[in-house]
């Protein structure tokens, strides 16, 4: 079953990028370094990018950070890396885009969140002087609510209100309806002092799955805005993937969302970019985007007592996914390629026949050699101790007779149909 249609949605610009109406659903990642140490920000916004982040949120939480974000930005151009970078502010946006009119100029993005703009009659003043600052410079604003910070006065006057009904709603669910209204009525707000409505994404992000689910379906419902998926804590490891695929995984399924990010707690001396690779492979196993040839392998059982085919698997992705930024531009259309490395004979063959390249490594007890299946075909069989190179070298023959401009073989991949993603009348 293919994903559901994506609904219609007013389209932002984000420097070069198109976010909402049908264009792709975009990767964004954030930096948890220390944003007033320009070189180390700078290095890990580069390193987001590389993997593939089509957009990255840094913190400006201090004048000093503020201060430096210029100096970020020209070490990127030094770098060669062109990535729009989004300022995530709270509490003293007002101040901080304020005072340093370079920083609110060179960014491409501010996120506020309107339950911590201020509070009391304050409020107002401060979302409106920020506001009113992406108006001057041309940004889009992503007016993102959270669950954690959510506006009390907002959440009070809906609890009172939600007392005096003759038969009361659930505190959660009024929780929920506390994040909508939050967001479309800060959106409204933001209308009404002059940013267009093309120039506004929504979130309201929560930390459990189900929530996620309800009150983004609720959200898509009341607006047309370009909306911003991710748990605002997804956690560590295994659970923080679990959860985020298992939210934004129902979601996409039925057409709500525009960006997504995967908020990974890292291990301790953890790869940040991980949370990159996770939001693309979510996008691409269900068939929304393509960004790295997929590689698939067997589980293993009792007929694969070597780990041969694990190790094979596991080097195949790994310089697949390395060789990405150069062959993008080289050969188009390459991320679409399929390739199985397969552990023995019950699936081996099928499974290589069905990818674009495959093979087929021998189990317990077969013989020692390994069948090469190309675009459905046997080519080759190999055997002794270099299979590992000859299959990579095999691999990178098919990727230059395949995807080279002008090859013989253009087109996507055989075994896989591109969804096309149209918007609908809402």
């Amino acid at each position: 079953m293919s994903p559901t249609t994506r609904r219609a949605s007013r389209q932002v610009r984000i420097a070069g990028l198109r976010v909402g109406g049908a264009a792709p659903i975009l990767v964004q990642s954030m930096t948890n370094t220390d944003t007033e140490d320009a070189e180390s920000t700078a290095r890990q916004v580069a390193a987001l990018a590389r993997a593939g982040s089509e957009a990255v949120r840094i913190t400006v939480n201090t004048l000093e950070a503020a201060r430096q974000v210029p100096a970020i930005r020209s070490r990127l151009v030094a770098m060669g890396v062109d990535v729009p970078l989004i300022g995530d502010f709270h509490f003293n946006g007002h101040k901080l885009l304020a005072q340093v009119p370079e920083c609110a100029e060179v960014l491409d993005k501010y996120r506020i969140n309107p339950g911590n703009v201020g509070h009391g009659s304050k409020r107002d003043d401060q979302f409106g002087t920020m506001i009113e600052t992406a108006v001057r410079y041309g940004k889009p604003v992503r007016i993102g609510v959270n669950w954690g910070s959510l506006d009390p006065e907002l959440l009070a006057r809906l609890m009172d209100e939600n007392a005096g009904l003759a038969v009361p709603k659930e505190a959660d669910e009024v929780m929920r309806e506390a994040l909508i209204v939050s967001a479309l009525e800060s959106a409204a707000k933001a209308e009404e002092i002059g940013l267009a409505g093309d120039r506004i994404i929504l979130s309201c992000k929560v930390s459990a799955v189900q929530d996620l689910i309800a009150v983004y379906r609720a959200l898509a419902a009341r607006c047309d805005y370009p909306l911003h998926l991710g748990l605002t804590e997804a956690g560590m490891g295994s659970k923080g993937i679990v959860a985020s695929t298992a939210a934004m995984g129902v979601l996409l399924q039925e057409g709500i969302g525009d960006t997504i990010r995967v908020s990974l707690t890292p291990e301790p001396g953890g790869d940040r970019t991980r949370e990159v690779i996770v939001a693309q492979e979510i996008l691409q196993t269900m068939g929304l985007r393509s960004f790295t040839p997929q590689v698939s392998a067997c589980p293993g059982c009792g007929r694969t007592t070597s780990t041969f085919f694990q190790e094979l698997a596991d080097k195949i992705q790994t310089y697949l996914r390395e060789q990405m930024p150069v062959w993008k531009a080289q050969y188009p259309g390459v991320e679409d390629m399929h390739v199985a490395v397969m552990g023995c004979v019950v699936n081996g063959p099928g499974e290589s026949k069905l990818a674009d390249i495959g093979i087929s490594l021998p189990g317990s007890g077969e013989k020692p050699v390994a069948p090469v299946f190309v675009d459905g075909e046997k080519t080759v069989t190999l055997k002794g101790e270099r299979i590992a190179e000859e299959f990579q070298a095999i691999v990178d023959e098919y990727v230059r007779s395949r995807y080279a401009p002008g090859a013989a073989a253009r087109g996507t991949s055989r075994n896989k149909k591109s969804i096309p993603i149209q918007p609908v009348a809402s």
